[in-house]
């Protein structure tokens, strides 16, 4: 079996496991003064989702996340692809797969692989963030709403904050006429 450019293992080993560390830099970006310090937190999260579970499935992250850079998004597919045939359980792989699908507004594609990464991975800030983008392209805004929600408890910090802020496209609506 062949994985890219080299011979595989038949099977993918277990992705490392990271929770303990994510619920510590959880807790340090919810204590953060300001976005840059919560930046650098965030950066050490993708630290830890973006560690691949064996060199030959990071390989295929980082060529196909290459590739989704340089708008070869059928490059990165196919990448992804390959990930989660040989990963099927680790979660970053149907993160960046999502995220290329999502940039190709392929909503409901990205929105099964982000459901996917949750299902792996429950504190997938980003994937969480990624599902309340998806939600609000397809227009269901309340289900945006509470995934937003929920992945702010977790970073107050994120980028994605100010849809729900006043004129946001997802801020609540008001009973005023």
């Amino acid at each position: 079996m062949m994985l890219g450019a080299g011979p595989v293992l038949a099977e993918c080993p277990d992705a490392p496991d990271q929770a303990e560390a994510l619920r510590g830099l959880i807790a340090q970006v919810q204590d953060a003064p300001n976005e840059m310090a919560a930046r650098l937190v965030t950066n050490r999260m993708w630290e830890l989702w973006s560690k691949a579970p064996d060199a030959q499935a990071q390989a295929v992250l980082d060529r196909g996340m290459r590739k989704r850079a340089s708008y070869d998004f059928l490059g990165a597919i196919e990448d992804f692809d390959l990930l989660i045939d040989y990963c099927p359980d680790y979660a970053e792989g149907y993160n960046q797969r999502a995220f290329v699908r999502f940039i190709k507004q392929d909503y409901l594609a990205a929105l099964a692989d982000l459901s996917r990464a949750l299902d792996l991975a429950p504190d997938h800030i980003a994937a969480r963030a990624g599902l309340a983008l998806t939600f609000m392209e397809l227009g269901e805004l309340d289900r945006a709403r509470a995934q937003l929600r929920i992945a702010l408890r977790q970073n107050p910090w994120l980028p994605e904050r100010h849809l729900l802020a006043e004129g946001g496209r997802l801020a609540p609506q008001g009973d005023d006429i």
